[in-house]
C-alpha cells in the first residue's frame, strides 16, 4: 500500500474501524487520508466519538476534526504514539524527505495550513497536515496519485505499518483515487469530494 504513496506497503490485515455512521461532513464526505506505513504501536484506543469542534474528536458525521497539528497528534495518541511534534520544517532540516509533503505543503494547489511531523513508536515519522479546503486537497491528491488516511480538515501519513495498523481503529479513512481498489465485503466505501475518489475503512497492505 502507498499511502499517499509515502503510506509504505504492508499494512497488514486490516481490522474493521469502529462502526462509524456515514463518513461525510463537508458535503457529505469529509476527507480523509492518511500516508506512510511502517509505525509500531498497538490499538489501545478508545474511540470515542463525541462531538468537539476542534481538538481531533469525531464530529457527529463520523470523520474527525482537528483545530491545528497539536490536535490531530492529540487524536493520533489514542490509536497509536505521535511523539515528538515539531514543525515540518523543523523535522526536515535534520531528516531529509522521511516524512511526506515538504514540498507539497509549499504548494498552494494541496490547501495545506500546517505541517508537522511526530515519531510513532519505531522512530518512523508521521506527517500532520491540517487543511484549509479539503476538496482542493483531494485534487491535488487525485493528481499525484498519493493515498492518505483522512478526517474532516485535516491528513496523516504514517509511514510505520504498527502506526497504520494502530489507525485504522479509529475513525479516519482511507482516501483513494485508484480505480482498481476492490474493497473488501464487510468494509464501508463512500465517494469523496473529488470525483472517481473514494473514503474507506479499509486500507490495502
Amino acid at each position: 500500500m502507498r499511502l499517499s504513496r509515502s503510506l509504505a506497503t504492508g499494512a497488514a490485515a486490516l481490522a474493521l474501524l469502529a462502526t462509524l455512521s456515514g463518513c461525510g461532513s463537508d458535503s457529505e464526505s469529509g476527507s480523509g487520508a492518511g500516508t506512510g506505513a511502517d509505525s509500531v504501536f498497538g490499538s489501545d484506543a478508545d474511540s470515542d466519538g463525541g462531538s468537539d469542534g476542534g481538538s481531533g474528536q469525531a464530529t457527529t458525521g463520523g470523520l474527525p476534526r482537528a483545530s491545528d497539528t497539536e490536535s490531530v497528534a492529540s487524536y493520533l495518541n489514542r490509536y497509536t504514539p505521535c511523539q515528538g511534534v515539531v514543525t515540518g520544517d523543523e523535522y526536515d532540516s535534520g531528516h531529509d524527505g522521511d516524512a511526506w509533503g515538504t514540498d507539497e505543503s509549499e504548494d498552494p494547489a494541496w490547501g495545506i495550513e500546517e505541517r508537522a511531523v511526530c515519531t510513532d513508536g519505531s522512530d518512523r515519522p508521521i506527517a500532520l497536515l491540517t487543511v484549509s479546503d479539503m476538496k482542493e486537497f483531494q485534487t491535488a491528491a487525485k493528481a499525484s496519485g498519493d493515498e492518505f488516511l483522512v478526517g474532516e480538515d485535516f491528513a496523516v501519513v504514517p509511514v510505520g505499518d504498527e502506526a497504520v495498523r494502530g489507525l485504522q481503529q479509529s475513525d479516519l479513512r482511507f482516501l483513494t483515487c485508484d480505480a482498481d481498489l476492490a474493497v473488501p465485503s464487510g468494509f464501508e466505501k463512500e465517494p469523496a469530494l473529488v470525483d472517481g475518489c473514494v473514503l474507506t475503512n479499509y486500507v490495502p497492505e
